[in-house]
């Protein structure tokens, strides 16, 4: 009797353990950083981005890379847009059901998201999960792409993003490390920015900080009208309103208007334009 129940107990203790070997946890939610960069500017950001956040990170790769110059990038994607072409994508290796936040990199190119990265949200669902944008860029563009973002994918949250110049990519760690903590996603002290003072009519001083910030840079002819203000962390940011004049490789009929353009003036440092909001 006793040996049965010695048998009895054997068995129970076996059933339990094969139980237990069978239940697995749930998937623990993790952060993804997923990039497409074509001149390692975004794929910097993409890389400072995971290594302050411990996330995982994927770049995506387009079948036919875009390996060409800068004309030969501009003539491919102007096809592609004329002809509603999307580059076919290699198969991601990350599973993102397990991720509930997705920082989404880009660069900007048109004014939107470079072409593999408006393929992969445009087939992919994103429903239910946060998506913090960030991109590289020329003059601007986080404004813009946001926006076709927002409008491609209604079911996710898309949180604040953040965007660089590639001629400022130096000035992106100390500004990722602000940004991430303002966004509550690493600990520590973070500087909150005031807001603008009210827009006034530039001063000549003002105009001349205006026309040393944007320079020669070629796609920026303007005037700038009006002006506002704020303190920053070792010096002064401006937002410029300012009118369009015209340019050479710009149609003549092609409407002024007027665009929105942020300057850092900082002590022994050049002036200079962070981004343009067209």
């Amino acid at each position: 009797m006793k040996t049965i129940k010695m048998i009895l107990a054997l068995v129970a203790v076996l059933l339990a353990a094969v139980s237990c070997s069978q239940k697995k946890e749930a998937p623990q939610k993790k952060l993804l950083v997923l990039y497409y960069s074509q001149t390692s500017n975004t794929k910097a950001v993409a890389q400072e981005l995971a290594t302050k956040l411990g996330a995982d990170v994927e770049e995506i790769i387009p079948v036919t890379p875009y390996d060409g110059d800068f004309n030969a990038t501009i003539a491919r994607c102007s096809q592609e847009r004329e002809q509603g072409i999307k580059p076919e994508l290699k198969p991601l290796q990350t599973d993102l059901s397990q991720y509930d936040t997705i920082f989404l990199g880009y660069p900007v190119w048109f004014g939107t998201m470079a072409p593999p990265m408006l393929a992969f949200v445009e087939g992919s669902d994103l429903s239910g999960k946060k998506i913090v944008p960030f991109c590289t860029f020329g003059s601007g563009g986080l404004d813009s792409s946001v926006r076709d973002l927002t409008e491609k994918q209604p079911k996710a949250e898309i949180l604040p993003g953040y965007g660089v110049r590639a001629a400022r990519i130096k000035a992106m760690p100390a500004e990722i490390d602000q940004f991430l903590k303002a966004g509550g996603f690493i600990e520590g002290e973070y500087t909150e920015l005031a807001d603008f003072s009210e827009q006034h009519a530039v001063s000549e001083e003002e105009s001349k900080i205006f026309d040393a910030a944007v320079g020669d840079y070629p796609m920026i002819k303007a005037k700038a009208a009006t002006v506002a203000s704020r303190q920053i962390p070792g010096g002064t940011e401006y937002l410029f309103v300012a009118a369009n004049l015209p340019r050479e490789d710009v149609a003549p009929d092609a409407p002024a208007g007027e665009i929105k353009v942020y300057v850092t003036v900082r002590e022994g440092q050049v002036h200079e334009f962070t981004q343009v909001l067209r």
